[in-house]
């Protein structure tokens, strides 16, 4: 890659819309300590690492849990660093209690109820991607329940063929007068490309 291709690269990051709690789940978001924002837990990828890989990592680092990751729930992007920023995100489930401290960066974690988590979150594009994929991720999570239960009765657990949650499309934060529309094109189909082939080849 020449370096005038990697000066307009997109910063491709990860995160995960993490829950915690059986009958009324509670969504994980976290303080960056520098910031003193709230955010959605995620984070850079590293360097030929895969997006679901790093979206794992990241989580663990910033609430301290780990998770079992589900399905994909869509991206977003937005200005930063001077450049296109990219931000795919799982739904996860908090495994057990906390397991380690957190990164340095993170000064806390806090497990709210969606319209909560939603309010407290201080990016504006954050706050939208979570507006439409936290009700997706809590009736996932509510259909895999009864699925389970179906199945403990002898109902034969059979999935529904809409079992898996649907995806947000994409959440768009940009001020195109300080962007390039068409790399933030290119990038974008580029990685929506990466993330429908590889869902395609979990799914076989």
């Amino acid at each position: 890659m020449t370096d005038s291709a990697k000066g307009h690269a997109p910063i491709l990051a990860a995160g995960g819309i993490v829950l915690r709690g059986k009958m009324r789940p509670r969504i994980a978001i976290v303080r960056l300590r520098r910031e003193k924002a709230w955010v959605l837990p995620k984070g850079k990828l590293m360097p030929r690492e895969h997006p679901r890989d790093a979206a794992k990592r990241e989580v663990l680092e910033e609430t301290g849990y780990r998770v079992s990751v589900h399905e994909f729930l869509g991206s977003m992007s937005y200005a930063a660093e001077g450049k296109i920023k990219i931000v795919q995100f799982w739904l996860m489930r908090a495994i057990g209690s906390q397991a380690r401290d957190l990164m340095d960066d993170v000064k806390a974690v806090k497990w709210l109820p969606l319209r909560q988590a939603i309010a407290m979150l201080n990016r504006p594009h954050e706050k939208v991607f979570l507006t439409h994929a936290g009700p997706i991720a809590l009736d996932y999570f509510k259909k895999s329940g009864r699925a389970k239960l179906r199945k403990l009765s002898g109902n034969g657990g059979a999935r529904s063929r809409n079992g898996a949650p649907a995806s947000v499309e994409h959440v768009i934060a940009l001020d195109y007068e300080k962007t390039r529309p068409n790399a933030f094109a290119k990038a974008l189909a580029s990685w929506r490309a990466r993330a429908v082939q590889s869902s395609a080849r979990k799914a076989s």
